[in-house]
């Protein structure tokens, strides 16, 4: 079985997102390719990147790869969207806590303020309406899509550095 779900056209969007901090909080990156595929023909590619120069951190980081590749979808025309990231927190956030800390008001099951919450409330929003599956894979385990958007984040972390220090 395909971890795939494939729209009535047989199209579907496959998104890999990263984030990278250089330090932790530090500047840092963030990065998705977004893929509309056909079966296993990719039609068309997108790359976003996004950087943030002030203190920040790596979950951050992560959170707006995953913000800025769903902000770059196209139109929802009912397209399945396959979100691939390498942060368990952000998979598991959308799979199994979000329903749960709207619910109680963005906080945790032991009634903790939710970290990040104005990240997590974006995100929700922009999922909204959609049809997306999210997955986690294994950082640095070779996964190459995986490795292109760690690729990808870093520069941008790199970049928003150089912008710090140009102050």
């Amino acid at each position: 079985m395909s971890i795939f779900t494939q729209g009535p056209s047989g199209l579907r969007l496959v998104v890999h997102c990263d984030g990278a901090c250089l330090g932790n909080p530090g500047p840092g990156g963030w990065a998705a390719t977004i893929k509309l595929m056909d079966g296993d023909q990719e039609i068309s590619r997108t790359e976003v990147v996004g950087s943030e120069p002030t203190k920040t951190t790596n979950v951050r980081m992560e959170m707006s790869g995953a913000i800025g590749a769903l902000r770059a979808l196209p139109d929802n025309d009912g397209t399945p969207v396959a979100v691939f990231c390498d942060n368990e927190m952000v998979s598991r956030g959308m799979n199994e806590w979000l329903s749960g800390w709207i619910a109680r008001g963005w906080r945790t099951a032991g009634k903790k303020p939710v970290k990040n919450p104005d990240l997590w409330q974006e995100l929700a929003s922009l999922a909204t309406g959609r049809t997306i599956t999210w997955h986690w894979v294994r950082g640095h385990a070779g996964d190459r899509h995986n490795e292109e958007v760690d690729a990808l984040a870093n520069a941008a972390a790199a970049k928003a550095m150089r912008q710090a220090q140009a102050g």
